[in-house]
């Protein structure tokens, strides 16, 4: 079969599973077809075409995908030995973002690449720098940092759509340039992965000195650049390239699998690393290809392990077949800056070979792009009329909204466009009746424009309330849904101006049409008295409102009052000035804040973090609908604008794995480490059973537990959760495209069946459970450097008895012995490799409750001093003050 996928028999930590696919017996061609493949030159004149002649790949112009920028010829002299796509370049010295739109075909993978020359092509030797957008999200920087090096971006993206905008996006002096765009679909079962879109990092033909391959060699047109370290030996076996097995779903090249690095010395290893230039959150897919290129005597036997950041069973004992491909990848994404090694196993009297590897970054494009229907429909009325306006992209992103556009947001939801403001943009011609398209549309304003002939009826618009068509050459009547709809105050309809159509609307008597020309006029910017005075008067109304709302949350003295929204400026007062910093993470900043007397944890969402917007209006929704003691409160939102915001009630103790670390002198006793576990473990058994439906939370872990100034405990941090459709035919679980959730919490089940239900939370929860008993983090480092999860650790010394080794050491024995082995038999159940086998939420609130009796008891009767006691003497440490933490 194509694709193979084993579980290895060695493997002891889910997460660090890998996939093998394994070659099938066909002969890859040397001359291969182009079909599907997209070549485009920016820069070359429109209606243009050759054929490249060292690939023989057909490159049309990119006249046809954009609307602006420039040609550009590079001289004669400085095209050097650079293919003849990258002669030409397409500048961009106007406007901020400056798109192609390149029709493919949605739900099939493609690479796509985009190549960036300077050469100084204008004279100024002033390197470029830049961002590149996909669709709606950021793909990356191009830094051009040598004029004579080409810069080249690479990606293996799904498109959700029957198309992709590809963007240039101003961020300093110098103009965007762009040389080349080329996309070429791919087999989807290959590159597999659980989160996001990747981006190439390097991939390399080892043993290989000199000379670099693609197309025709490459049948997906990848780039392999040679690779080969002064202390890594090549091997070849050029008879193989005709005949070597490589048709897997990833199909490396022949000539590149005719070629293997090895070492001269058995016991070396072949290493290489991750990046770790980059933030610690970036997670990377690997991707490595081995095939026997030596025939082997019946004596020889070359036998290896591949092993990540020293865990030496990650992978193997493998042996190559002789002239087969084999790739090997990992499933799950793997941390920055670790060691891949691959180190011959006792058995082998040969040294490890390597063929070729890949390593890609993780892109997660979470920033929805907009219903393609009413891309569609917009794109044809700009196309059809010539709008004059920088219409480029993704016209709902946020940051670059089209002008005269407003759009809906929510949720996961596509975003779609509700406003369409056209007036004064000198439209003729009759009205186009793709603006019918525009299902969700609410407000549209084509007036004063020379639109003519006959009204369509926009009747079908069910969500229009604004129709403003004033000063047009429209003749005939106005549709009868249109009338009946005014009739019945559903629609505010303006149509004076157009002397030859017959309408109920009295352009003389204008009181029925006051409030559509004060949002008209909102729209366009001209701002009226009455809507000046409209605005004056709620403005002020609804900061009475909020300022009683305010009073009566300082007068009590609680945070129960209902959700606030609050305006940018009122966040500002709260923080003042956003003086103090709680902490930072990947979507934004905490900060502290006051509402009256009463401290608040603010966190602001950071611009450019494109999935945060999701995951804070989910958070937002879930937490004005559920309410629990041992839940974080949201006191409000802030959602004003580009800026957007969560209130949450103080926490002063920060989260639980920080009052776990060696940071603190004062440790947690065990009575109060088990009714912190009991408060948790209420809080989820809240969501799974108190909750109609159910909500999974999916992110349990030690973080995400929060304590305030009494050391109560509170689950936060619900930007992931899931809601149990009422709807769903099996409500045993939910079947999720994307596995969400932290590396060593992952409930290995769902990360394999993509299926998620409730003991995927009592699974993390579990190692929380561990991480409580035992002081160690989730996953930890040996004395060999090797990365050990807890539930193996532990599993390691339980066959020995020894309960004290197992506490944290720190407690120095101050623990009950019946209650701890209690405890450590409710965490092995809960990390069970089988959900079936885990016990429920309210299965673990029960045993944790007889457990903290037990450990109570205990205290009382050796006189220990009391838990309540020892918590209200211990010091606050203002470092780890995170209230809530910050992904």
């Amino acid at each position: 079969m194509e694709i193979m996928m084993m579980m290895l028999g060695t493997l002891k930590h889910f997460h660090l599973a890998l996939l093998v696919a394994t070659g099938g017996f066909a002969l890859v061609a040397y001359a291969q077809d182009q079909a599907g493949f997209i070549s485009i030159d920016c820069g070359l004149p429109k209606n243009s075409s050759y054929v490249e002649k060292t690939t023989g790949l057909f490159y049309i112009s990119d006249a046809e995908f954009t609307d602006g920028g420039e040609s550009v010829f590079l001289l004669p002299d400085n095209r050097g030995n650079y293919q003849q796509q990258m002669w030409s370049l397409r500048r961009f010295p106007e406007g901020i973002r400056n798109c192609y739109r390149i029709n493919v075909t949605s739900g099939v993978k493609y690479l796509i690449r985009a190549s960036f020359l300077y050469r100084n092509y204008d004279g100024k030797n002033t390197l470029p720098i830049f961002d590149i957008h996909l669709g709606a999200n950021l793909w990356d920087t191009v830094n051009v940092t040598n004029a004579s090096f080409s810069v080249v971006k690479e990606i293996i993206h799904v498109p959700p759509q029957n198309y992709i905008h590809l963007c240039l996006v101003k961020t300093g002096f110098s103009s965007p340039i762009i040389s080349a765009i080329e996309l070429r679909p791919m087999n989807n079962t290959a590159y597999q992965t659980q989160m996001g879109s990747i981006a190439l990092v390097n991939r390399f033909d080892t043993g290989t000195v000199e000379k670099a391959y693609r197309y025709p060699d490459d049948i997906y047109d990848r780039f392999w650049d040679p690779y080969n370290p002064n202390n890594w030996t090549s091997l070849s076996n050029s008879s193989l390239i005709r005949n070597i097995r490589v048709r897997n779903s990833y199909h490396p090249p022949a000539i590149v699998m005719s070629t293997a690095a090895t070492r001269k010395n058995i016991e070396d290893s072949l290493d290489f690393w991750l990046p770790n230039d980059e933030s610690s959150s970036q997670l990377y897919y690997v991707y490595i290809h081995f095939a026997e290129i030596e025939d082997l005597k019946d004596h020889q036997i070359r036998e290896f392990n591949i092993s990540y950041d020293d865990v030496e069973d990650w992978y193997g004992p493998f042996s190559p077949n002789y002239s087969r491909t084999t790739t090997v990848f990992s499933p799950i994404a793997l941390e920055a800056g670790r060691r891949i090694s691959i180190f011959a196993t006792r058995n082998s009297t040969l040294p490890p070979i390597v063929n070729g590897y890949e390593v890609y970054k993780v892109k997660e494009f979470l920033q929805s792009e907009a219903d393609q229907n009413d891309v569609d429909a917009i794109t044809i009325l700009k196309s059809t009329y010539g709008v004059k306006r920088n219409w480029q992209g993704d016209p709902c992103t946020r940051e670059y909204l089209w002008e005269g556009l407003s759009c809906s947001y929510h949720d996961f939801e596509a975003p779609r466009i509700i406003s369409l403001n056209l007036s004064s943009s000198g439209l003729t011609g009759e009205i186009p009746p793709s603006v019918s398209n525009l299902k969700m549309i609410q407000i549209l304003d084509l007036s004063n424009n020379k639109f003519t002939g006959s009204l369509p009826d926009f009747s079908q618009l069910t969500n229009l309330t604004v129709l403003n068509l004033e000063n047009n050459i429209l003749i005939g009547s106005v549709p009868a849904g249109l009338v009946e709809k005014w009739n019945n105050n559903m629609l505010l309809l303006s149509v004076c101006g157009n002397e030859d159509l017959i309408s109920p609307v009295s352009c003389k008597n204008k009181q029925k049409n006051m409030a559509i020309i004060a949002i008209v006029a909102s729209t366009v910017g001209v701002f009226v008295v009455l809507l000046t005075v409209s605005a004056i008067w709620w403005g002020l109304r609804r900061k009475r409102q909020q300022l009683i709302a305010l009073s009566s949350t300082v007068e009590n003295g609680s945070l129960e009052s209902k959700k606030q929204q609050f305006t940018y400026s009122e966040v500002l007062t709260i923080t003042k000035n956003f003086e103090k910093v709680l902490g930072k993470g990947g979507f934004g900043t905490t900060y502290h804040g006051h509402l009256g007397d009463t401290q608040v944890a603010v966190k602001m969402l950071s611009p450019s973090a494109a999935r945060g917007h999701q995951q804070f209006h989910a958070e937002a929704n879930l937490l004005t609908r559920v309410h629990h003691r041992n839940l974080t409160k949201l006191v409000g939102y802030c959602n004003d604008g580009t800026n957007t915001g969560l209130i949450y009630e103080y926490m002063a103790n920060g989260n639980l794995q920080a009052r776990l670390s060696d940071e603190y002198s004062k440790i947690l006793m065990w009575e109060v480490r088990l009714r912190i576990a009991l408060q948790a473990a209420q809080g989820l058994e809240y969501l799974h059973d108190g909750c109609k439906p159910p909500i999974v939370h999916r992110d349990v872990k030690s973080t995400n537990i929060l304590l305030n100034e009494n050391l109560q405990a509170k689950l936060s941090d619900f930007g992931l959760s899931k809601t149990f459709s009422t709807d769903s035919t099996d409500k045993s679980h939910i079947s999720t495209t994307v596995v969400a959730g932290t590396p060593g919490y992952l409930d290995p089940e769902y990360y394999i069946s993509n299926r998620l239900n409730e003991k995927s939370d009592v699974y993390s929860f579990g190692v929380v459970l561990l991480e409580i008993i035992t002081g160690r983090p989730a996953i930890s480092k040996s004395h060999h450097d090797r990365s050990i999860h807890v539930s193996n650790w532990i599993t390691s010394i339980i066959r020995n008895g020894d309960i004290k080794r197992i506490v944290d050491s720190r407690l120095e024995g101050n623990f009950d012995i019946n209650s701890a082995w209690k405890v450590v038999e409710l965490a092995i159940n809960c990390v069970s490799s089988k959900s079936t086998q885990r016990p429920s939420m309210s299965q673990v609130v029960i045993e944790l409750k007889e457990c903290l009796d037990k450990g109570i008891a205990s205290t009382e009767e050796s006189g220990d001093i009391d838990w309540k006691d020892s918590i209200e003497t211990w010091p606050l440490n203002p470092i780890t003050q995170l209230s809530p933490s910050v992904r």
